[in-house]
């Protein structure tokens, strides 16, 4: 029998949670590594400039992967050893693209358990990034029919998920955020009076990385490391 009753809230990540995200960026980047083939510094430092790139960008343009793609050629023409030429920028904004080409891989068990959750809870997607691209990746991933209204945020962080809350009218103490982000999905929303479930994903985003937050004694958090499970408990 599930843990807790039916008529939960269950607020739920969409990239790396519901389906693959990550790991087509870690292929284009690391095509890129590979293309730039730096004479000076490893894989490993090139990856660090790149992420420090990704920080300015994401704070001057926000999420999606025209965010990505400006920042890998931003990245290689601060590296280049040689003239950025535009055939060479070309190359590297080619390796964004081919990430919007690749399908939408759910992750396992995911269909099956929204299709039992729903029957059971209210499902809101609550997800961050460019609002077309995540709008679009839901239609496409066939999903979109086990949620009663989907969140596209700017950013994922206390205050946002307190207008959420009000918004939809959420009752903490029956409301639950899930997914894999430690810094986006579980501490802003134990921050915001939400309990939590962390879903790990062993490729989850460098710059979502983060040490997870201890819960209030008031709220729970609960960590499984599949999507499946989450059947067992709701």
């Amino acid at each position: 029998m599930p843990r807790f009753p039916a008529g939960q809230n269950l607020l739920i990540d969409a990239d790396d949670t519901l389906w693959e995200n990550n790991i087509y960026f870690e292929r284009a980047i690391a095509a890129f590594i590979g293309y730039l083939n730096h004479h000076r510094y490893t894989g490993a430092e090139v990856r660090k400039a790149l992420n420090e790139v990704e920080r300015e960008t994401i704070l001057a343009h926000g999420y999606g992967l025209s965010s990505f793609t400006r920042s890998l050629v931003q990245c290689f023409e601060r590296l280049s050893t040689e003239p950025v030429t535009e055939d060479k920028r070309r190359r590297v904004v080619g390796f964004a693209e081919a990430i919007a080409d690749q399908e939408i891989e759910l992750l396992p068990g995911v269909a099956e358990t929204l299709e039992k959750l729903a029957a059971r809870h209210r499902l809101i997607l609550m997800t961050k990034g460019n609002h077309a691209e995540q709008a679009d990746k839901l239609a496409r991933s066939g999903l979109a029919q086990y949620f009663t209204a989907s969140e596209i945020v700017a950013e994922k962080d206390p205050a946002t998920y307190r207008s959420v809350i009000a918004r939809h009218e959420l009752k903490q103490h029956t409301s639950w955020m899930i997914g894999n982000s430690p810094k986006s999905d579980i501490n802003p929303a134990l921050a915001a009076g939400l309990h939590a479930i962390f879903l790990f994903h062993k490729d989850t985003w460098v710059l979502e990385h983060a040490e997870i937050a201890q819960a209030p004694p008031s709220q729970q958090l609960l960590e499984l490391d599949s999507f499946a499970k989450l059947a067992d408990i709701f």
